[in-house]
């Protein structure tokens, strides 16, 4: 049985060079330009995106429990006083950020709870 010629001699290797280089053009497209992602990668973003999600839906319960303390327009004062990067703590420290369930405040919901506080008036 005799092979075609394209699958004989420098027509096989040219051949098979094709499609090495076309494989990695692929693979190159796909990857940089395609949105392609490795598994981990892919796992990464979703953890993100997770946890972004439940701060941006637990940081207004936050503010909605500082503003209904006993001295929620004192405490407003204090906390536009503070440097901003010790402000989540302020809110950790006050409880505002310790979810019904938990036994310790959330960092991510204090920061941006205080975030969105700051940007309240007095």
């Amino acid at each position: 049985m005799q092979l075609p010629e394209i699958l004989q001699g420098d027509s096989l290797v040219r051949l098979i060079q094709g499609a090495v280089a076309g494989v990695f053009a692929t693979l190159a497209v796909g990857f940089f330009w395609g949105g392609w992602v490795t598994g981990g990668t892919a796992q990464q973003r979703t953890k993100d995106a997770v946890q972004s999600a439940i701060v941006g839906a637990l940081a207004p319960i936050c503010v909605d429990r500082f503003q209904h303390h006993a001295n929620a327009a004192a405490n407003l004062v204090e906390l536009q006083k503070i440097s901003s990067w010790q402000q989540s703590s302020f809110i950790e420290k006050g409880g505002w950020a310790t979810m019904p369930g938990t036994a310790s405040p959330d960092s991510a919901v204090a920061r941006a709870c205080a975030e969105m506080l700051g940007r309240l008036k007095t």
